[in-house]
Formats: C-alpha cells, sequence, structure tokens
C-alpha cells in the first residue's frame, strides 16, 4: 500500500493545486450546469409585496454595453409594474437604439418622457405606453446625457455631463425654435480642481424645475446639490462640498420638498455612502440631517422619491432592485430589476410627487433597512464581509476600497448565472490554474526548451 511519504513533492504539489481548483471551479460550474438545464431564468422580474403600491410603478434599467455593442443578458429596459408586482410591459431599449436607459418621467396625459443614451448622443422622446410608440424624439449632439425634463410646455431642461474641456453645462433647449435659449456654465461658478477628471468634471445627473426659474442641480462629482437662478445666474442654495463625504459622497437625484412651514428639504440618494438621508435648512446656509436609512443593505442607490403616504420609493442600483420603504426603514414592496436600474416613478403620481417632509412626520432619526422579501445581489455580500472582517486592521482602507470596487464592478462583469461568492471563487480558481500552468512550464523549461529544439531541427530538415 502506497504511503503519502512515499509519493513525490511535485505530485503532491499538484494534487493539492488541482484539487483547490476544482472546489473553487465546481460551484460556479454547477450553476452553469443548472442554468443550462432549467427554464428559470435567475434573473428575471420578479416582486415581494407586503403592500400592494398605488398603481403602476415605472422601472427605467440603464442595463449594460461595451462600447456600444449591448448585452442581451443585461439589457436596457423600462419595465412597468402593477400594484402587486405583475408585469405589465417591457419595453426594450435594443429596438429603439437606446444603449442606455437613464431618467424617465410621467407626463400629464399618461405618456413618458424617456432619456437614453444612443451611439454618441442622448435621445429624448415622448413614448406612449398603450402602442409603445414614440409621439416624438430628439437627437441631442451631446453625449451619455442622465436627466432631461420638460418644461414650460414646450422645452426641454437638460443636464449635460462629460463636455471636453470642461465645459459641462445646464441649458434649456426649446424644440419648436429647435435652438438652446438659456445655458449656463459650471465652469463660470466653480474653480477647475474640484469635482473629477477633465472628461467627466461635474457628472451632473440630475436637474428639476423647483420653481418659477428655480432648478435644482445635481453635479454628482461635486458632491453637493444646488439651486440655480435662471434669472440672476447664482447659486441661491447649496447643500454640501467638493469632498465634504459626511454629507454627501457623488450622490444621484435630489428631490426638493418643503415642510408645512416653509422650510427647504432635500432627499438625496447618497449613493457612494450607500444610504438615503435627508436635510433640513437652517438659515442661510446650515443643513440638518433628519433621516438616514443604511448603509447596511443599501448598495450603490441612485434615486430616492417621497410618495404622498409618507413612504419613499428606492432605487438600489448594485442589489439589482427598487423597493418602497416606510420612514422607520420597513420594506413593503419590492421588485428584482436587473440590471443596474436607475429610476422609479410611480405613474400616476407624476414626477417628483412630493410627499411630507420626515420632520413633519415626526420620524426623524437613523434607521436600518428591513423587511425585505427577496435575495439580493449576494456580489454586494462579498463587500460586507470584506469590510467587517478587515474593520479596525491596518488594511483597513485597502480592503473598503476593493470592496467599493467589487461591489461596483463584479454585477457588470460577471455570468448571469453566477452568485457574487461563487463569481469570487471563479476568478481565484482560475488564477490557481493559471499559476499552476506557470510553475509546470517552469519545473519542465528544460523538456520543453529540447522538444522546441526537437521541433526546430524537423522544420530546418523538411526545408533543405
Amino acid at each position: 500500500m502506497t504511503s503519502i511519504r512515499s509519493i513525490p513533492r511535485r505530485w503532491l504539489v499538484r494534487g493539492v493545486v488541482g484539487l483547490l481548483a476544482l472546489a473553487l471551479l465546481a460551484p460556479a460550474a454547477t450553476s452553469g450546469v443548472g442554468y443550462l438545464t432549467t427554464t428559470e431564468d435567475p434573473t428575471n422580474l420578479r416582486a415581494s409585496v407586503d403592500e400592494p403600491a398605488n398603481g403602476t410603478t415605472i422601472i427605467s434599467i440603464q442595463g449594460f454595453h461595451f462600447q456600444g455593442m449591448a448585452n442581451e443578458n443585461k439589457p436596457a429596459r423600462l419595465v412597468a409594474v402593477g400594484p402587486r408586482g405583475n408585469v405589465e410591459w417591457v419595453h426594450d431599449g435594443t429596438g429603439f437604439d437606446a444603449t442606455w436607459f437613464y431618467d424617465v418621467d410621467p407626463l400629464d396625459d399618461g405618456n413618458l418622457l424617456v432619456t437614453a443614451t444612443a451611439q454618441g448622443e442622448t435621445l429624448v422622446y415622448e413614448l406612449d405606453p398603450d402602442t409603445q410608440e414614440r409621439v416624438w424624439t430628439e437627437r441631442l449632439d451631446i453625449h451619455d446625457t442622465h436627466d432631461v425634463d420638460l418644461i414650460n410646455g414646450d422645452q426641454l431642461l437638460v443636464a449635460n455631463m462629460r463636455e471636453s474641456g470642461k465645459e459641462d453645462r445646464i441649458f434649456v433647449y426649446d424644440r419648436g425654435e429647435g435652438e438652446i435659449v438659456w445655458e449656463w456654465y459650471f465652469d463660470d461658478h466653480y474653480p477647475e480642481d474640484v469635482g473629477g477628471p477633465a472628461n467627466d468634471w461635474t457628472h451632473v445627473n440630475d436637474i428639476d424645475k423647483i420653481g418659477d426659474g428655480e432648478y435644482l442641480v445635481s453635479p454628482r462629482n461635486f458632491d453637493q446639490v444646488v439651486v440655480v437662478n435662471r434669472s440672476t445666474n447664482e447659486i441661491d442654495m447649496r447643500l454640501g462640498e467638493d469632498g465634504d463625504h459626511d454629507t454627501l459622497y457623488e450622490q444621484h437625484n435630489p428631490t426638493y420638498l418643503e415642510s408645512e412651514d416653509g422650510t427647504p428639504t432635500v432627499l438625496v440618494a447618497d449613493s457612494e455612502n450607500d444610504r438615503l438621508v435627508e436635510y433640513e435648512r437652517e438659515g442661510d446656509e446650515e443643513w440638518e440631517r433628519t433621516w438616514q436609512v443604511g448603509t447596511a443593505g443599501l448598495s450603490w442607490p441612485r434615486d430616492a422619491d417621497r410618495l404622498p403616504n409618507g413612504n419613499t420609493m428606492v432605487v438600489d442600483t448594485m442589489n439589482q432592485r427598487v423597493f418602497e420603504t416606510t420612514p422607520e426603514g420597513e420594506i413593503v414592496w419590492e421588485f428584482h430589476a436587473p440590471w443596474a436600474p436607475y429610476d422609479v416613478e410611480r405613474v400616476q403620481l407624476g414626477d417628483e410627487p412630493g410627499g411630507p417632509t420626515i420632520a413633519d412626520m415626526n420620524a426623524s432619526g437613523n434607521y436600518s433597512l428591513g423587511g425585505s422579501g427577496l435575495s439580493v445581489s449576494n456580489s454586494r455580500g462579498v463587500s460586507f464581509w470584506l469590510e467587517e472582517t478587515f474593520a479596525g486592521t491596518p488594511v483597513e482602507s485597502q480592503a473598503n476600497e476593493f470592496a467599493r470596487t467589487w461591489a461596483h464592478v463584479a454585477p457588470w462583469i460577471r455570468p448571469v448565472w453566477m452568485t457574487g461568492w461563487e463569481f469570487l471563487a471563479a476568478i481565484f480558481g482560475g488564477v490557481a490554474l493559471v499559476a499552476w500552468g506557470l510553475g509546470e512550464a517552469v519545473y519542465q523549461r528544460g523538456r520543453i526548451r529540447n522538444r522546441v529544439s526537437r521541433v526546430v531541427r524537423r522544420v530546418r530538415n523538411v526545408g533543405e
């Protein structure tokens, strides 16, 4: 009987590495076989409902593409969801030359204003949900715009990001006149040393008309929300500042509210802080945070709208879902919506419904999320584990940075049938196989060199 001690060390090493690679790759392989042999789609749209929604919910799903090539397993689409989570219709961006979907606004006549990215331009159109046809379409020669609103009857209010030379701006385009009738440049009001790189300086991702000539604007890379006065071209109100990540950290889609006594209030999806926050303005410059939900259970939220019943509709992007939560953080309506949902609206409430403030509901405080009925993407579970495991250690900051990167990147590149943990294991399994192959190449280098030499000599002999 052969003992372990009699087995050559090199074969023991090979056996250990092989078993390790097999153990790491097996879960992903098993899921892949299950994906190919079942009719159930692991990315299907599904819901968990404790309390039926008040009407139809429209979800804008950004989708995934690489250099303009769409991924059919991770499509851009608009999804209409009934009160109990039934899918009423799906509007696929592929058939409408839309690469990514962003903002979607319910209009007074029941149609939808859609903002999308096409090949190198912004596509804005009014969609009739009953016929799934466009009523009108505008193509704007600007890149990757996230938000366009219809104002003043026939004008488009545009958040124009990623202009070369830090020429980011907001502007109003008059469809009747076919030209820009007003514009406001960020570089007239901010120094060049704030924000992001030159090719994505402001990442201004949202703009809303909140009053006559008053526009709420979200320059994400400036970590702030501002109100721009069209008449004076000045900033009338500012929440946050560049680099102040305790207040806001690369936020999305703020909502302007007013309390019963007229106090200005801003509800924000504080994206990089993985939380929802609400601030009340005190005096001319000071703000008080009256509400926070998260950070556990949220992964890069990008929209938060207050409903008339006091609940908040939330887009939890990297957990591939939208949900409705009470002020205390209890989820009562939830919908799984891969890949990378961006915006959510309740149709009958119109754009930015503007329900009561947290202060008016006497619900101020910090809350954790609870009551989720769906299994959210566990690619974020990898991140939570990293953050919790290395908290308080010398490598805490490095672990947190990797965790954040993982949460943002993994959902885009992992196959649809893999969980986050399976994908991570498969990566390590692949690394183990590559390391094994390199090790074998080094160990067998003499034999490989001799075989190559023999092949070369044979080729030369044939040639002669």
